[in-house]
């Protein structure tokens, strides 16, 4: 008799495969009612979380490849834990890669993890990349393919992001309501759709308002600490009273332009994030940011992964997580303190 899988106790308790994996990893996101019923199960069927021999059938690893932009990013960091926290209690161990923001690399990441025969790939774009051939070679394969944060609409498979337009809308409008009346914009290359949907958001929240949305206020490839420091002349030159940033190293390049230009925050200048990286609530002026919950992406992208290895394709093709604005001294000059809007 064959071994029990994860797919088994699924099939006997009526859930997904993803459920399975997170009671029997102890997740508090299960019911101790669920979490019960699956232990149960588990021991009642025999279940072993080791999953080399059926990969070895298939032939691919318990390896699952796993490429980001960059691995010192806050964001990415969380994301990670957050697979690792429901693929390792499956029996899958992750290989991870940088692309540094580089498609050469991208691309050579790519071939390293199928000539390690991975069970599949998780990927979040570099910044380079325009042509997906060699992710389309993964699909070809036979292998999962799961996006996410920077996606590409035209693969097939699971694609997981943030809804970059909402919460733009939400931290353009509290710069709004905090009485700031021409905002620029800080934004990384329109060919990814995280930042074009960053832009839309923040453009509509001003058109809802009747303010200025004009290509003078947006500013763009500045998502990091220098360019954000560096593009500060320009904004200033535009008239702008506040910004909001497509990423927190931006915003925080513009926060020590002002510091040494005398620039008082958020008196003269108001300032919002996006990523609520560490360092957003212990600088001075703390940065108001969007919270992209990080961890609970990481989660979606293993269970979309395990549905779809275990052939059972429960979750939807996109999946939009929604972001948070955490509100902090930077942009603050009407509302309360630490407000979260969503």
């Amino acid at each position: 008799m064959s071994k029990a899988t994860i797919t088994h106790i699924a099939r006997a308790l009526n859930v997904t495969p993803s459920t399975v994996s997170r009671a029997l990893a102890g997740n508090p996101r299960v019911s101790e009612q669920t979490r019960l019923l699956v232990q149960a199960k588990a021991e009642e069927l025999g279940y072993e979380p080791n999953v080399m021999a059926s990969s070895l059938r298939k032939g691919v690893s318990n390896t699952v490849g796993m490429i980001v932009p960059r691995i010192n990013r806050q964001f990415f960091g969380n994301v990670i834990s957050g697979v690792e926290a429901i693929l390792n209690p499956a029996g899958y161990n992750l290989l991870i890669s940088q692309s540094h923001e580089r498609v050469a690399d991208e691309v050579k990441s790519v071939n390293t993890l199928l000539s390690h025969r991975v069970a599949g790939v998780l990927i979040s774009h570099s910044i380079e990349t325009t042509n997906f051939s060699h992710l389309q070679k993964v699909l070809d394969k036979g292998l999962v393919l799961v996006q996410f944060d920077r996606v590409a609409a035209s693969l097939q498979g699971a694609q997981i992001t943030n809804d970059c337009f909402n919460g733009a809308f939400l931290a353009t409008k509290h710069l709004i309501k905090n009485g700031y009346k021409r905002i620029g914009h800080l934004g990384g290359t329109l060919l990814a759709s995280v930042y074009l949907d960053r832009l839309k958001g923040y453009q509509a929240a001003l058109n809802e308002a009747g303010l200025a949305t004009g290509d003078e206020l947006v500013f763009q490839d500045v998502i990091t600490r220098e360019a954000g420091f560096d593009a500060m002349q320009r904004v200033l030159a535009a008239g702008c009273d506040a910004l909001y940033c497509a990423g927190d190293y931006a915003a925080l390049g513009v926060i020590e332009y002002c510091r040494q230009q005398g620039i008082a925050i958020p008196g003269d200048f108001g300032v919002v994030g996006t990523a609520n990286e560490s360092f957003a609530p212990l600088i001075a002026p703390s940065l108001s940011t969007l919270e992209q919950n990080a961890f609970d992406m990481g989660n979606k992208v293993a269970e979309a992964f395990l549905d779809r290895v275990n052939g059972a394709i429960f979750s939807s093709h996109h999946t939009s997580i929604p972001m948070r604005l955490i509100v902090r001294d930077s942009s603050l000059r009407m509302q309360s303190k630490l407000i979260i809007e969503t």
